[in-house]
Formats: C-alpha cells, sequence, structure tokens
C-alpha cells in the first residue's frame, strides 16, 4: 500500500474527550494514542503534541458540533479532513479557501 501521508494523526471526538492516535511511518517511526479534554487547555495541549510529532495531516472522526472548537483550535497548523459525511459537508463550508 502507498503511504500517502507519512505523519498523520486521526481523532476521534466526544462531548467530553478527544482520542487521537498519531502514526508516523518516516524517521523516526511511531505511533501513538493519548487523550486530551475538550477545554480549550486542552485543544491547545493536543495541537502542541500533534506539532512535537511534525503531524501534517489531521483526520477526525465526530458527531454533532464536538468537532468546531477541534476544528478552529486546528485549522492554522494542520490539513484537517472529516471523513464522516455529514460534517465533511459542514467543514468545507466552514474551511477558509
Amino acid at each position: 500500500m502507498e503511504v500517502l501521508y507519512p505523519r498523520c494523526a486521526g481523532l476521534d471526538v466526544h462531548k467530553d474527550v478527544v482520542v487521537a492516535c498519531v502514526r508516523c511511518v518516516s524517521t523516526p517511526v511511531q505511533q501513538e494514542v493519548r487523550s486530551f479534554r475538550t477545554t480549550t487547555s486542552g485543544l491547545l495541549s493536543l495541537a502542541e503534541w500533534l506539532n512535537s510529532c511534525s503531524c501534517t495531516h489531521v483526520a477526525m472522526e465526530a458527531t454533532g458540533v464536538y468537532w468546531k472548537p477541534v476544528w478552529h483550535i486546528l485549522e492554522e497548523d494542520f490539513e484537517l479532513y472529516s471523513p464522516t459525511p455529514r460534517t465533511s459537508r459542514m467543514c468545507r463550508a466552514a474551511r477558509p479557501t
């Protein structure tokens, strides 16, 4: 299988917690899972951790409106994706072009 994004992360966004998995296949090879609170300080810690892992792309799965604060914190530093059909429509509208 071809690697499209060698340093990326996946997020599972809930009301009170975001579970993040970083997968880096470039040197140094790394895979790690951490959980972060959905408070502003928790989301800033998430962004700092993703930056420290040199992530470039982040995909998130979320329902309802829980994705919005995560999106706003991460949008300046990462290429964001939301593969959930319902939220992907909203995310495209929210993202600046």
